[in-house]
């Protein structure tokens, strides 16, 4: 019986050991998480960002002009710098961008609308590009060869003259004799149906 006793006694101790070693392993796993957390606070693994805006309505206006011709253009550019002794630095860029043809028709007065029994004379102001603009996400640089500090001006340099070249081709290729005829199709018909006249459309 004493053996017994004794054998008991030894198991217990050893439960209990093993109960403590659990008990152990498991503060140090739940230490070992809360270091964790603290470190990526403390180190940023995780960061968090805010920010604060001040926004100030500077002007609203009234905008009458009426988008009627879209010329899509795509255009490689190579800009170089001429420079002495060295080999000339440039940038290769393919660039994609538009023109837009308009007409405002806030500029239509009482004066410029005659009426002439079932017929509406019309005098629509003049054509013109609203807007001509590189398209950024759709363009791309190629090549930035020898630019060395120069590369952000000489980029910026040739998006500006790629943006300047749509402007000049597009009024090259006749957007806004293209404006003139979009005009015919779509105003006139709108006109006519208004009025329940018929429309003629000219240009100052």
């Amino acid at each position: 019986s004493q053996f017994y006793l004794f054998l008991k006694e030894n198991k217990n101790q050893k439960m209990i050991k093993n109960s403590s070693r659990l008990i152990i392993v498991l503060a140090l796993v739940i230490a070992s998480i809360a270091v964790w957390e603290w470190g990526k606070n403390l180190f940023n693994f995780s960061p968090s960002f805010s920010s604060s805006h001040t926004l100030i309505l500077q002007e609203t206006q009234r905008i009458g002009k009426l988008e009627l011709a879209k010329f899509n253009f795509k255009d490689a550019v190579e800009h170089e710098m001429q420079v002495d002794f060295l080999p000339n630095p440039k940038v290769l860029l393919l660039v994609q961008g538009e023109a837009i043809g308009c007409i405002d028709l806030i500029k239509i007065q009482e004066k410029n609308i005659e009426i002439k029994g079932d017929s509406l004379l019309i005098l629509l102001p003049k054509p013109e590009i609203c807007s001509f603009k590189i398209d950024h996400s759709k363009s791309k640089i190629y090549d930035a060869s020898l630019t060395f500090m120069n590369e952000e001006t000489m980029i910026g340099e040739a998006y500006k003259q790629a943006e300047q070249k749509i402007q000049d081709s597009a009024l090259q290729l006749g957007i806004l004799e293209q404006t003139k005829n979009n005009a015919q199709l779509v105003l006139k018909p709108l006109f006519e149906n208004l009025s329940g006249k018929k429309v003629k459309l000219k240009f100052s």
